[in-house]
């Protein structure tokens, strides 16, 4: 594990995007550790900021708002190296954000079907009351809105980490492992 430090200096930074519930938050706090690196979390470090929670900013500046906030944030995080960024789910929205994720970093994509965010947001009810519903809610939310933006991921992802049947250690250190195999 030491040795992915010179190995891959030319990284940047490594971005965890995906669809809430997938992992990104927990994994980045893993993987950075592992690396030695600093890890954020972009709605947590949004949130802290703005004095609100991601729920109250759209309600009261509507999601065009927010996504300005999140832009804002994203180029600042891009300043920076050696750091795993777990980002929001909607990140990949903008077209500037996807080009500035593909210039700072590497960019994994954390999957997991829709059944199993459900029951992972069932279970985690702080995320209910944090997160605005983004379209009806419940499952056909979720399923519409990996319909729209899985493309999107896709297009982005320099690897896509499967995350619903592995525990949040092994999804790390299967990014690891491919770090220190692509240096």
């Amino acid at each position: 594990m030491t040795g992915i430090h010179t190995l891959n200096a030319n990284i940047g930074n490594v971005f965890l995007i995906g669809y809430r519930a997938t992992g990104k938050t927990t994994v980045a706090r893993i993987l950075a550790e592992l690396l030695g690196w600093t890890c954020v979390d972009a709605d947590q470090v949004l949130e802290e900021r703005h004095g609100r929670t991601i729920r109250r900013i759209f309600a009261e500046e509507g999601e065009a708002g927010f996504r300005d906030k999140e832009a804002a944030l994203l180029e600042e995080f891009c300043n920076n190296e050696r750091q795993v960024i777990a980002t929001g789910g909607g990140i990949v929205l903008r077209e500037s954000n996807r080009k500035r994720l593909q210039g700072a970093g590497w960019v994994v994509w954390l999957t997991a079907d829709a059944q199993t965010l459900w029951q992972r947001l069932q279970g985690d009810p702080t995320s209910m009351e944090r997160r605005p519903p983004l379209t009806v809610g419940g499952l056909a939310e979720i399923e519409e809105v990996l319909r729209l933006r899985e493309p999107l991921y896709q297009s982005l992802a320099r690897w896509t980490v499967e995350t619903a049947e592995r525990p949040p250690h092994a999804v790390a250190n299967a990014i690891l492992d491919r770090l220190s195999s692509s240096g």
